[in-house]
């Protein structure tokens, strides 16, 4: 087994930052955190652009259960990790956040954002037309409030990517 660690514990344990943000950008899926009304949970992978380390931006069916989850209740949970990572080499990226449908004049930006993304990972561009009726997707934002990053003890560490 390797005893390289790209970005786990013991890659960057001087910067948890860069950590944070390095797990960011090396990933394409996060596992987004919903619950229902009645708080039963739910976790769904989706593939992500984000703006910044705050803004993470995915496309879904409205309904889809993490969309109605959204739908009835804003607050999720989001991680982002490489689940191809042999054990005890891999980090993970955590948040608290809120989540909602983008609407109105800032889909263009969002769009943007994703669609750079998809771009650049081979799955081409999103346009307005994409992402509105009769499509069956929409255009999804979380924004972070809290982000966690694991440090060499294996203890969540608060950080401002």
């Amino acid at each position: 087994m390797s005893s390289a660690r790209p970005y786990g514990p013991e890659s960057m344990n001087d910067d948890l930052s860069a950590r944070a943000r390095t797990i960011i950008d090396a990933n394409l899926y996060m596992t987004l955190g919903t619950a229902d009304e009645a708080g039963r949970p739910w976790a769904s992978p989706v593939y992500f652009a984000h703006a910044g380390y705050r803004e993470f931006i995915w496309v879904s069916k409205p309904g889809a259960r993490h969309s109605r989850n959204i739908a009835a209740r804003r607050e999720v949970g989001i991680v982002v990790f490489d689940s191809h990572a042999p054990i005890n080499t891999g980090g993970g990226m955590y948040m608290s956040a809120t989540a909602e449908e983008v609407v109105g004049d800032d889909r263009e930006r969002a769009l943007a954002v994703f669609s750079a993304r998809s771009i650049a990972h081979g799955a081409g561009v999103f346009g307005l037309d994409d992402i509105e009726a009769p499509a069956e997707i929409r255009l999804y934002r979380a924004t972070a409030s809290e982000h966690w990053v694991l440090d060499e003890r294996d203890r969540r560490q608060p950080v401002s990517p």
